[in-house]
């Protein structure tokens, strides 16, 4: 472990964390909770340590001790980070979106006509991997079945779970609502008119891959076309995320996570926060990718 001194001091951390929190949390009376929480427990000596990544995971366990908010956190970075809000973040999933084929590692037809699209590790921000997804679901629209592989994807854009689900559906729908934590904003979330290239459309079989960390934005797709009963999910439940968050840099190595907003479903009148996305096939992730292709096959035969 690469040891990390919290130069700035846990005081001065712990001060400007509670003071998001009780700013921007989507929650403002679980925010005042834990803004106590964290003063208690720095006053306590819980923080007492010199390595930044330990404190990272003291202070976010503190966090979701409350109420489990698997996007509250503090997130440790092994390479110092600009102070700009939401920086840390992007430039870590830049170096992700740089090496795996901005986000669509793997493209493969499967016997029967059944194709796999695997999105890993996160649904990049549209502006950097709508190139690559077009392509890549233009391609796969040709298959008589298609399965979507979210098992290694921990997230990423709204924007770009919708151009996805586009390319699934016939006609433009409504996904999603967030809702703000002011109480007066909501932000709706519809699937496109229009999409570069071909679609795969809303017919043709329809499979989604997920795991125990299938997480966040990668849960909103899976989520989504569930409700709209537009895709079987087959695999593990998933690990319950579905406040969308902001980052703020508290320290060099040290972002702080908060949720700003919270997601409703228009189907369900709720989300998965907490829950994580039922499978609607449960089974071993490993088994997954194997066990829709059967059901594909046997979709196809029937």
């Amino acid at each position: 472990m690469t040891t990390t001194p919290v130069k700035l001091g846990p005081t001065r951390v712990i001060d400007e964390t509670a003071r998001l929190l009780t700013e921007h949390y989507v929650f403002p009376e679980i925010a005042e909770q834990l803004a106590g929480l964290l003063r208690r427990r720095l006053t306590e000596g819980a923080y007492d340590v010199d390595d930044a990544e330990e404190f990272a995971r003291l202070v976010t366990q503190d966090l979701q001790s409350v109420n489990s908010d698997r996007h509250l956190s503090l997130k440790y970075h092994a390479d110092a980070v600009p102070p700009k809000q939401g920086a840390a973040v992007l430039e870590s999933m830049r170096r992700d979106f740089d090496t795996s084929l901005g986000g669509v590692p793997r493209v493969e037809l499967l016997d029967g006509g059944v194709a796999v699209l695997e999105l890993a590790p996160m649904l990049f921000p549209l502006e950097w991997a709508a190139e690559a997804l077009s392509a890549a679901l233009t391609l796969a629209s040709r298959a008589q079945a298609l399965i979507v592989d979210l098992r290694s994807n921990r997230g990423g854009d709204p924007d770009t779970v919708a151009f996805v689900c586009s390319h699934l559906l016939d006609k433009r729908t409504h996904l999603n609502t967030m809702y703000w934590r002011d109480g007066e904003r909501s932000e709706q979330s519809w699937s496109l008119p229009h999409v570069p290239g071909a679609r795969f459309g809303g017919s043709k079989p329809l499979y989604v891959l997920s795991s125990g960390t299938t997480f966040s934005a990668a849960e909103e797709l899976a989520y989504d076309l569930q409700q709209l009963g537009r895709a079987v999910v087959v695999g593990e439940r998933t690990r319950g995320g579905a406040h969308p968050r902001e980052g703020w840099t508290v320290h060099p190595h040290v972002e702080a996570s908060i949720p700003t907003g919270r997601a409703i479903n228009p189907v369900s009148g709720t989300n998965w926060e907490g829950v994580g996305v039922q499978p609607d096939i449960p089974c071993a992730a490993a088994d997954s990718l194997d066990r829709a292709h059967a059901l594909a096959l046997a979709q196809l035969a029937g």
